[in-house]
């Protein structure tokens, strides 16, 4: 499905069709959790410059795009390297919808206490570690398993906050975390925003362990959308590759 940005009402139009990349978000089961996860990034898979910088990779159509996923799922997550790096407020403000919950993955006890993302504005704050630490007011902390000394568990992550009352789930950001969540399969859905640009250098997207053969690479099931302004959303159907693997394996 393509978007065309020469046409009159293409506003009105592309958001009628970017629902495309939301087919099943609301009537996903309520007896499992639904994970989406999203990176935006550069053709050659960049997501800043050497230097950490970013800002602007992605043009506005893929902003937008972000924070109506945002506005279709209970919680949204991130690392706590991206709190400390970027200090995101985590809302919709972008598109009409409500803001999900606010998680932030906290395996070292880094969080600063002044984040943006844990200012009360009435939306549920919640810090995930693996042994209990302070936390502002308000702010939940729930205990998760340990991945390594220096991560979490993506499963015991996805389910610990499904047991919360957070059935789907939209896993935002940082890269590393992306990728532990895509390593792991705990993702039913990949939306990549990719860039018509070419930075040559810096920090990359997705980076999972490498593999010797290209029979092992995750093939997921994908619709390609044209945004209005350039960009491109590769929408990834994992959970349907997952289940295409495993008849392929039992035929």
């Amino acid at each position: 499905m393509f978007l065309h940005a020469d046409h009159s009402g293409c506003e009105r139009r592309s958001n009628l069709e970017l629902e495309g990349p939301f087919a099943g978000f609301d009537t996903a089961s309520t007896l499992r959790p639904f994970v989406v996860a999203q990176l935006g990034q550069s053709l050659d898979g960049r997501i800043a410059t050497l230097t950490g910088h970013s800002k602007y990779i992605n043009r506005s159509a893929a902003l937008d795009h972000l924070h109506r996923l945002r506005a279709h799922v209970d919680a949204v997550v991130v690392g706590v390297g991206t709190v400390i790096a970027d200090d995101p407020l985590l809302t919709v403000r972008r598109v009409p919808g409500r803001s999900p919950a606010r998680v932030v993955i906290d395996a070292g006890g880094r969080l600063p206490p002044d984040a943006k993302c844990l200012v009360d504005d009435g939306v549920r704050r919640i810090v995930l570690r693996a042994e209990p630490q302070a936390v502002p007011d308000g702010v939940e902390q729930l205990l998760v398993k340990r991945l390594s000394p220096t991560a979490l568990s993506p499963h015991s992550i996805v389910e610990t906050l499904f047991d919360a009352g957070l059935k789907r789930i939209l896993i935002e950001g940082g890269a590393r975390t992306v990728s532990i969540f895509l390593e792991h399969r705990a993702v039913d859905r990949l939306h990549v925003l990719v860039a018509p640009m070419i930075i040559g250098s810096g920090v990359p997207g997705i980076e999972l362990p490498p593999i010797s053969v290209v029979d092992d690479a995750l093939r997921p099931v994908t619709r390609v959308h044209q945004l209005p302004d350039g960009d491109v959303l590769f929408d990834c159907d994992l959970r349907l590759a997952a289940s295409e693997d495993n008849a392929d394996a039992a035929a």
